[in-house]
C-alpha cells in the first residue's frame, strides 16, 4: 500500500477553528488547524464576521497548499426574496474553492447547487439519533452535533449513523438549544437566526415567585461558562466524533493563534499512538510559544453536559472574561496589595476580581515588587480598589503574553524527501512530498571534477535543503553520484526552485474537493412542524413537504407566536439553586418564577420529564 492509500485507510481527526477575517484563517492553518470556517459576506450567523468572496478564495488557496480546508458559514435562514442572492453567492463561492457550506435553512437544497459538500450548522438542532439520520439521508456529509449531547448520547448517534460527526470542544456556548432562541427576535427584532443576536442571555437578572418575591437579585443566570473540552479528546474520538470545533467567529487573532495551537498539541497527543488515526491535512506546525487557554477570553470553564448534569455551569457575576486564577489577597495597605502567586504577574498587568456588591471589578497594575520567599508580591495597582484580604485575583490580560503572541509565533511546514542523482548528460532531482507526490526534474549540465571533492556532499546539501521561502521542510536527501563533481551553489539553487515550483504546481492540480453526498429519500421525523421549524422561504416549505411532513407553520421571524417559548434549553434555574424535585428537594416552592430585567418579564417553565427549561416571554 502506498503511502496516500495507506492515510485514506485511516480515520482523519479534524481541528476545526474559527475566522473571523482572512488573517485570522491563514493564523489558524498556520497554528495548525485541518479546517477553518469562515462567514460569507452575508447569510451568516455572526453578521458581524462577515467576508467577500475574494479574501474567502485567496484563503482556500492558502489552506488547500496544507490539504487543510474552508467552509463557508451561509447558516441563517432566509427570506423568499433572498433565495436568488443566496445561490448566486454559492456559486460564487464554489468557485472561489470553498471546501463545503455550513447551513441551517433546508431551502439551499432545493435551489439548483454547484457539486459542493453540505453540513449541517448546530443551528438545525441535531440531538437525536432519528434527526441526524434524517439529514445524513437528506445528503449532508456532516452534521454538527447540538452542544448539550452527552458521551453517551454521542455514541448512540455515530453507531446508528455514518456520516461525519463535528462536536464544539471549546467557547463561548448558547444557553437555549441553538436554532431553538427567539428571544432577541421577540424583544428587539434582532434574530438569533438571522446572525443578529442581542444576548439577552449574557444580562443581569432577578429571579422573583409568584408573589414578586425577589429570590436572587442582579444575577446573569443564563450566562453560561465557557465550554473547555479539552480533558476528553479520546473519548470524544472513541464516541465517534472526527472534528473538533472551536467556536469563535468574532474572536481576535491572538485568541486564534493560542487556542488552535492548545488543540493542536492536545489532538496530536491523542492520536500519537493510535494507528488507525491521522491528522485530516498535512505538514507539522513548529510552535515557538507554551499556549495556554486561561491567557484568552474565559468565562472561567465547563464541561456542561458531556459527562451528566452537574451545577456551576452558569458565571452569575459577570458575562465578561475572568481570565487565569492566580490567587488570595494576603494583605492590603494604603496605595499596595501583597498577593499570593505574585511570582506570576508583570506590570501592566489587568487584574479583576468579584467585589462586595458581587460584581465584576478591574484594576491595572502600575509595578510588582517581587517578595524574597519568589511566590508572593507586593502589587501596586493604577487606581486603588476597595478590596480587602482574602479575596479571590483572576488576571485577564497579561501583558508579556501579549507581547508574546506578537509576530511569528508558529511555523508549518510539509515534509519532503529529494534524491539527487546523475544522468548520462548530466543530473536529475526527485523530490516527494509527505504525501507521496513526486515530481522528477532531468538538468543537462557539462559535467567537472571538483577540485575540492571533499566539500561536494555539503554543498549540495546546503543548497538543496534552503527550503525557507516555501511550506517544505527536508526531511531526507539522498544523493548518488558516480563522481564529485563540480558544482556552483547558484545552479543547485536554481535547480532546487525550479522542481519546488513544479512540486507546488502538482500538488495544487491533485487538490480534489469532496463531492456532496447523494441524497435518498426519507421521511422527516415528525408530520407537523410549529415555529420550531424555522421555515421562513417557500424553498423550505417545499422541502419538507416532499419530505413527508404535512402541516407547517411560518418560522418566528415571518410571523410572530405570542405566548409562546423563546428559548428552549437543559440548563435548569431549578437545578442550580438546588430546588429540583428529581434530585430529591422536598420543599413546596412558590411557582411560577420569573426572570425580570429592566421592565421585562419572562416567565419560567420546568418540564422534568425532558429535564429542561422554556423561558416565555
Amino acid at each position: 500500500m502506498n503511502l496516500k492509500n495507506e492515510i485514506a485507510a485511516k480515520r482523519l481527526v479534524e481541528l476545526l477553528s474559527p475566522a473571523k477575517n482572512i488573517e485570522c484563517g491563514m493564523a489558524a492553518i498556520n497554528h495548525g488547524a485541518d479546517a477553518v470556517y469562515i462567514g460569507a459576506s452575508q447569510f451568516s450567523a455572526r453578521a458581524a464576521a462577515g467576508n467577500s468572496v475574494s479574501d474567502i478564495e485567496k484563503l482556500a488557496n492558502y489552506a488547500h497548499r496544507f490539504r487543510a480546508k474552508v467552509f463557508v458559514a451561509l447558516n441563517t435562514v432566509l427570506t423568499d426574496d433572498q433565495l436568488r442572492d443566496a445561490e448566486n453567492l454559492i456559486h460564487q463561492l464554489y468557485q472561489a474553492g470553498a471546501d463545503a457550506l455550513i447551513v441551517q435553512d433546508m431551502g439551499i437544497l432545493k435551489m439548483n447547487l454547484p457539486p459542493i459538500a453540505l453540513h449541517a450548522s448546530t443551528q438545525t438542532d441535531n440531538r437525536t439519533v432519528e434527526k441526524v439520520k434524517f439529514l445524513q439521508d437528506a445528503g449532508f456529509s456532516r452534521v454538527v452535533l447540538a452542544r448539550e449531547l452527552s458521551l453517551k448520547q454521542i455514541t448512540e448517534i455515530a453507531s446508528q449513523t455514518n456520516v461525519e460527526l463535528e462536536a464544539f470542544v471549546h467557547g463561548a456556548l448558547c444557553v437555549s438549544y441553538s436554532g431553538q432562541c427567539y428571544i432577541s427576535e421577540a424583544m428587539t427584532g434582532r434574530s438569533a437566526n438571522r446572525g443578529q443576536c442581542a444576548q439577552f442571555c449574557r444580562l443581569p437578572y432577578n429571579l422573583t415567585d409568584a408573589d414578586g418575591t425577589i429570590l436572587v437579585r442582579n444575577k446573569h443566570l443564563l450566562s453560561l461558562k465557557d465550554l473547555d473540552l479539552s480533558d476528553y479528546l479520546p473519548e470524544l474520538l472513541e464516541a465517534g466524533v472526527m472534528s473538533f470545533k472551536i467556536e469563535g467567529r468574532l474572536k481576535d487573532i491572538d485568541y486564534v493563534k493560542n487556542i488552535t495551537s492548545y488543540y493542536r498539541k492536545k489532538i496530536d497527543a491523542a492520536i500519537e499512538h493510535k494507528p488507525d488515526y491521522s491528522r485530516a491535512s498535512s505538514g507539522k506546525t513548529t510552535f515557538f510559544f507554551e499556549p495556554n487557554p486561561e491567557k484568552s477570553f474565559r468565562r472561567n470553564a465547563t464541561d456542561y453536559f458531556l459527562n451528566g448534569r452537574h451545577n456551576a455551569i452558569i458565571q452569575p457575576e459577570t458575562p465578561k472574561s475572568l481570565g487565569e486564577p492566580i490567587g488570595k489577597v494576603l494583605n492590603v495597605t494604603r496605595n499596595a496589595i501583597e498577593l499570593e502567586n505574585g511570582h506570576l504577574l508583570h506590570n501592566g498587568d489587568g487584574l479583576c476580581f468579584i467585589n462586595k456588591k458581587e460584581e465584576l471589578e478591574g484594576f491595572r497594575l502600575n509595578t510588582v515588587q517581587t517578595q524574597e520567599n519568589q511566590k508572593t508580591a507586593i502589587c501596586f495597582p493604577d487606581i486603588m480598589p476597595k478590596i480587602g484580604a482574602g479575596t479571590f485575583i483572576y488576571r485577564n490580560q497579561d501583558q508579556a503574553f501579549e507581547k508574546i503572541m506578537n509576530g511569528k509565533k508558529a511555523d508549518r511546514r510539509v515534509g519532503v524527501e529529494m534524491i539527487f542523482s546523475e544522468t548520462a548528460n548530466g543530473f536529475q532531482l526527485n523530490i516527494i512530498s509527505e504525501e507521496n507526490e513526486t515530481v522528477t526534474l532531468s538538468f543537462e549540465y557539462e559535467k567537472q571534477i571538483a577540485s575540492k571533492p571533499e566539500n561536494v556532499e555539503l554543498n549540495i546539501r546546503q543548497q538543496l535543503s534552503k527550503l525557507g521561502s516555501s511550506i517544505y521542510e527536508l526531511q531526507n536527501l539522498e544523493i548518488t553520484l558516480e563522481n564529485a563533481w563540480f558544482f556552483p551553489a547558484s545552479v543547485l539553487s536554481e535547480w532546487r526552485r525550479q522542481a519546488i515550483e513544479k512540486l507546488d504546481e502538482l500538488r495544487a492540480n491533485n487538490y480534489v474537493r469532496e463531492l456532496p453526498r447523494k441524497a435518498v429519500h426519507s421521511s422527516f421525523p415528525i408530520k407537523q412542524l410549529t415555529y420550531l421549524g424555522n421555515v421562513t422561504n417557500k424553498n423550505a416549505e417545499a422541502f419538507y413537504r416532499a419530505h413527508g411532513v404535512e402541516s407547517i407553520q411560518h418560522g418566528f421571524e415571518i410571523k410572530h407566536q405570542e405566548g409562546v417559548p423563546l428559548m428552549f434549553t437543559k440548563h435548569c434555574i431549578k437545578y442550580e439553586m438546588g430546588w429540583c424535585p428529581r434530585e430529591g428537594y422536598k420543599e413546596k416552592v412558590n411557582e411560577p418564577f420569573y426572570l425580570t430585567h429592566k421592565g421585562q418579564k419572562f416567565e419560567l417553565r420546568f418540564d422534568c420529564k425532558k429535564c429542561e427549561m422554556e423561558v416565555i416571554g
